[in-house]
């Protein structure tokens, strides 16, 4: 062994963290200017790197809600909101504005009166003490179509919650 080479008590153990692949959001904060925020979602990491922005990672199968809002002298040129599934390294997934690689879309929506009946929504949720990263995906997908079509959305009821917790225990 040449001394170039290092030894195998020298050599640094793979890291764990490299083997866990995440879905990252860059998240953004300009007063009045660029608002790119998370309403709900559990972190697995978070790297800061200025004042203004930050880098929100999330395990697969994680749901998260992101909302995006940026305004000029005229006044709001984008407000949109999308809850996303963290999708495991190899699956399909879409591509979204700021998300990377991308996740499965489980709801979109533009326009604040849109969004701010989703946040309503999300309030809902969390008025019966159920966290809304663990509310059922379809939910969020049914919220999405009756938006989209201009119909009243059912709200989120405990024993749909139980269902899906049923649901998700088995097929883990």
């Amino acid at each position: 062994m040449s001394d170039n080479m290092l030894s195998p008590q020298q050599a640094a153990p793979p890291s764990s963290r490299t083997a866990i692949a995440l879905t990252h959001v860059e998240l953004t904060w300009i007063e009045k200017k660029i608002e790119r925020w998370l309403r709900f979602g559990r972190r697995a990491e978070e790297k800061i790197l200025d004042r203004r922005r930050s880098i929100s990672s999330f395990r697969f199968g994680s749901i998260f809600a992101f909302v995006r809002w940026a305004s000029n002298d005229y006044g709001t040129i984008v407000s949109r909101m999308d809850i996303v599934r963290a999708v495991e390294p190899g699956a399909p997934y879409q591509t979204l504005p700021f998300v990377s690689p991308g996740g499965e879309i489980l709801l979109r929506v533009d326009s604040w009166p849109k969004v701010e009946r989703v946040l309503l929504a999300i309030d809902a949720v969390e008025a019966l003490d159920i966290d809304p990263a663990d509310a059922a995906p379809e939910y969020w997908r049914h919220l999405h179509n009756r938006l989209a079509a201009g119909h009243e959305p059912r709200p989120y009821a405990r024993d749909q919650h139980t269902a899906w917790l049923k649901r998700r225990s088995i097929t883990l």
